[in-house]
């Protein structure tokens, strides 16, 4: 979670900048996410505890449970819908970008625990991925990746 954020009463999406340990970061248009592809490191992080219905927060001011397939990314306009792959043994799931992070040098992108189960590496604390961004924002604000099929 990245309480400098601010995200609560976002409006659609979450572009602004900010700074996290001594970096500032911009993230990215609402138009280059919708072209975003990267391949990494991934890790998994719990903002929330099942016991006690103990809930975290995310960076938009989103409540968190357990049972959330949920992401946090450092540069992807919040909130978004990413389709990660595991790219080791191929299981792919959707992932609601709703956070800010990680901030541990080498890894791109945090999933929730109930992701990494998803994904088949939650055992194993870490996975090489592939993600691609499927669309920015919520209700009236939101946008698709558009594909062109040519006959």
């Amino acid at each position: 979670m990245l309480p400098s954020c601010g995200g609560v009463g976002y409006r659609g999406y979450m572009t602004r900048g900010y700074s996290e340990r001594g970096q500032h970061y911009q993230p990215m248009s609402v138009d280059e996410a919708l072209q975003y592809e990267e391949t990494g490191t991934c890790s998994w992080y719990n903002e929330s505890s099942f016991f006690g219905l103990k809930r975290g927060t995310t960076s938009i001011g989103e409540k968190v449970m357990p049972w959330d397939v949920i992401g946090a990314h450092k540069t992807l306009p919040l909130p978004c819908v990413v389709k990660v792959t595991n790219v080791q043994n191929g299981r792919s799931t959707k992932v609601r970008i709703n956070d800010r992070g990680p901030f541990i040098p080498g890894r791109f992108l945090d999933v929730s625990p109930r992701a990494a189960k998803q994904l088949g590496f939650y055992g194993d604390g870490l996975a090489t991925v592939h993600v691609e961004v499927v669309s920015v924002g919520d209700g009236s604000y939101k946008k698709k990746k558009r594909h062109w099929f040519f006959f």
